[in-house]
């Protein structure tokens, strides 16, 4: 084996357990979250779930924020991929219905990260910008579903783009509060917000 080969073998080595100590840190913040709240959770909570030291840790995060911000930007990043296929379908009406049902996935799988995304957002700048910026994907892609059922486009109350604001935050709203109750009460939340979308589009009844 030649000196370079061993050297990119030895930094790909480093990687992989880098990358796998940076998921033991988010996947512990996400478990105290659920078991102390945000409040209670320190740095040496989570390097101590991680199974590192909290020096070691402070080469990967530089505060229990930042660690709160990574684990809400992994969480935004599985929302958004798991949601964005589902919301092109050409049919309105499967769109929505994907869209709530990929919703209620996330919800269930990540409420207690969402929900401190939420609280978090307007005192923590970069979990703020993070939500805002997870925020207008959604609302372009609701203004999509919201176009394809004939909603016309433009910069008025009725049009698609207000009604996608509305939309949007309306079920951001609606989750996080079925989300503190129960996977039924998600469900629920769900089957109205789905009724609402389709009625503002002119798909219900």
């Amino acid at each position: 084996m030649t000196p370079d080969h061993a050297a990119a073998r030895g930094r790909r080595a480093s990687e992989r357990k880098g990358d796998a100590r940076e998921r033991a840190i988010l996947d512990t913040c996400e478990a105290l979250l659920a078991e102390k709240g945000y409040e209670a959770m320190t740095v040496g909570g989570i390097a101590e779930g991680a199974g590192i030291t909290r020096g070691a840790l402070y080469f990967y995060f530089g505060s229990k924020q930042e660690v709160v911000t990574a684990l809400v930007a992994r969480t935004v990043e599985h929302l958004w991929e798991r949601s964005r296929v589902t919301v092109q379908a050409e049919d309105p009406r499967l769109a929505v219905a994907a869209a709530m049902r990929r919703t209620v996935e996330l919800w269930n799988e990540h409420g207690l990260v969402m929900r401190a995304a939420i609280d978090l957002s307007l005192t923590v700048p970069a979990i703020g910008e993070l939500w805002s910026r997870t925020a207008d994907l959604f609302m372009a892609a609701i203004t999509a579903v919201l176009e394809r059922a004939g909603v016309r486009t433009g910069a008025g109350p009725q049009d698609a783009p207000a009604m996608a604001r509305a939309l949007c935050w309306m079920i951001e709203r609606t989750f996080y509060h079925a989300s503190q109750q129960s996977p039924q009460e998600l469900r629920v939340a769900s089957a109205t917000c789905e009724h609402i979308w389709l009625t503002s589009a002119g798909l219900g009844g």
